[in-house]
């Protein structure tokens, strides 16, 4: 179903506009996890923890990772639950009760078998990311920050999701609507 004929918008990526309010958002990726008409919950995508690793954050929890296993950086995904993690991955991985499937072939995991699995263990998803808090709207809210020209709305792929090259993320999912970065201005208008 194309993107305008879909009511909500859980499994597209939300890219920050310049000029957004709130400077913990500015330059943003955000997965949306979750949309509906009581609210929305997404991921940041783009913004690395500094010097934080998946291996460091599980050995913090009492997870021994094995030797190589999770050297990729832990991301934070939203200043709502910092403390929180969440682990979103590629669906060939899934606990019965405790994944939420979303739309596009992606799962989001929040219990400690994710981190187990993480670890390398067996069975562990193709791709993962890992995350420290979310972002969060109430009903309503993110369709009028959509409709103020706060976010653009667009599909992911697997890179955007799941590479590591954070810094570009921000350009390279405005390019995958066709929109060059460096032309894009802080000032909002309506004509």
């Amino acid at each position: 179903m194309p993107l305008a004929d879909r009511p909500y918008l859980s499994g597209r990526l939300l890219v920050a506009m310049p000029g957004i309010d709130d400077p913990r958002f500015e330059r943003s990726v955000i997965f949306l996890c979750a949309h509906d008409a009581a609210h929305a919950m997404g991921l940041t995508i783009n913004r690395p923890v500094d010097g934080l690793t998946v291996a460091n954050l599980l050995k913090r929890l009492n997870v021994d990772p094995i030797d190589g296993a999770g050297l990729d950086l832990v991301l934070m995904g939203g200043p709502v639950e910092p403390e929180r993690g969440f682990v979103l991955h590629t669906d060939d991985y899934a606990g019965e009760t405790t994944s939420l499937p979303i739309p596009g072939g992606t799962v989001l995991t929040a219990t400690r078998e994710v981190l187990e699995a993480l670890a390398c263990r067996q069975p562990h998803p193709r791709r993962a990311i890992m995350t420290l808090g979310y972002a969060g709207w109430d009903g309503g809210q993110l369709e009028r920050e959509i409709r103020g020209n706060v976010w653009l709305v667009c599909e992911p792929d697997e890179a955007l999701l799941f590479d590591d090259d954070h810094e570009h993320k921000w350009s390279r999912a405005l390019a995958k609507i066709g929109v060059a970065a460096e032309r894009l201005s802080a000032q909002t208008g309506r004509a």
